[in-house]
């Protein structure tokens, strides 16, 4: 998720059975959680789950939000009964301490923090899952960091090189997109009303079933967004490109996108994936951009065989 995936421009339809709709079912809210400090921020953490097994860090989308959106579903937890689960909010968003005057937030920074957050965790090697943007932050880490990873989980990331990245709302949603443009343009002015009603049509976007985004949007309010950050890290993503060190990679590596992905089109997973070698390729056909969520038990379906070497 990033929010000014808005602006240049997300996707449509289906039904889920009653069943698939129960395994949805909300993560647990997040506790007191743990924090440790690094380069002067607090970053905070909470580990689900417990035993000796080689935790799987999850990484957030955005830039700019916090881990909350991902509790919409029970995915980590269900992932935890066999294994440890860290989920963490980066610098600058939720419970981590905000950027102050003079702090930066940059990629380099956010592959630091997440350096710093394994060696909290007193981990030698973990297993990495990047959403969206954290696809792309996981990607980056695995560059600078190989011999931490165990196994490597990209998620309807961004494409490697930042600035190619396939957004195709503007194809599957032109009315959503030209409101957001005349919220924005209010936005600009300092109305946060609009602001506000900007990211209401953004996530909205993102979903296949609308009965899965009424459900997510009912739950808006929890969802933390942080512009600054977002702003910080789009410019300097702008000139940001990993192209050439994705065939270098030689860790296990899983790619998955939802076939209806409008905030990342499902071609740029397709990309990464023929970039990487021997990773796997996994397409949720009922899909959006939250595949954890609309799709829950094929997601973990997908996830804990790959985890657990199979």
């Amino acid at each position: 998720m990033r929010r000014d995936f808005v602006r240049p421009l997300v996707l449509a339809l289906a039904a889920l059975t009653l069943a698939s709709i129960a395994a949805a079912a909300p993560s647990t809210p997040s506790g007191a959680g743990r924090t440790f400090t690094t380069h002067g921020l607090t970053i905070w953490y909470e580990v689900r789950g417990a035993g000796d097994d080689i935790p799987l860090v999850v990484v957030n989308g955005g830039p700019g939000f916090d881990h909350t959106y991902e509790l919409c579903s029970d995915v980590w937890d269900t992932l935890a009964r066999r294994r440890p689960v860290v989920l963490y909010d980066q610098r600058g968003n939720g419970r981590s301490s905000a950027i102050k005057p003079g702090q930066t937030c940059t990629l380099k920074d956010q592959i630091a923090d997440l350096d710093a957050l394994r060696a909290a965790l007193g981990r030698e090697r973990i297993d990495l899952l990047g959403h969206s943007w954290g696809g792309y932050l996981v990607m980056a880490y695995a560059a600078r960091h190989p011999e931490h990873i165990s196994h490597l989980i990209i998620c309807d990331s961004a494409a490697p090189k930042w600035s190619d990245t396939d957004f195709i709302f503007k194809y599957t949603y032109p009315e959503v997109v030209e409101r957001q443009g005349r919220l924005d343009a209010y936005d600009a002015l300092g109305d946060t009303a609009a602001a506000h009603a900007s990211m209401h049509e953004y996530l909205g976007m993102l979903f296949v079933s609308p009965a899965k985004r009424d459900e997510f949007l009912s739950h808006e309010h929890d969802y933390r967004f942080t512009r600054s950050v977002n702003e910080a890290l789009g410019a300097d993503l702008a000139s940001s490109d990993l192209t050439a060190a994705l065939p270098a990679f030689s860790m296990p590596t899983l790619v998955l996108t939802g076939r209806y992905d409008s905030n990342v089109a499902p071609s740029t997973a397709w990309k990464i994936h023929k970039a990487i070698p021997n990773s796997r390729f996994v397409v949720f056909e009922k899909s959006g951009h939250l595949p954890f969520f609309e799709e829950p038990e094929a997601f973990i379906g997908a996830v804990e065989p790959f985890l657990d070497g199979r």
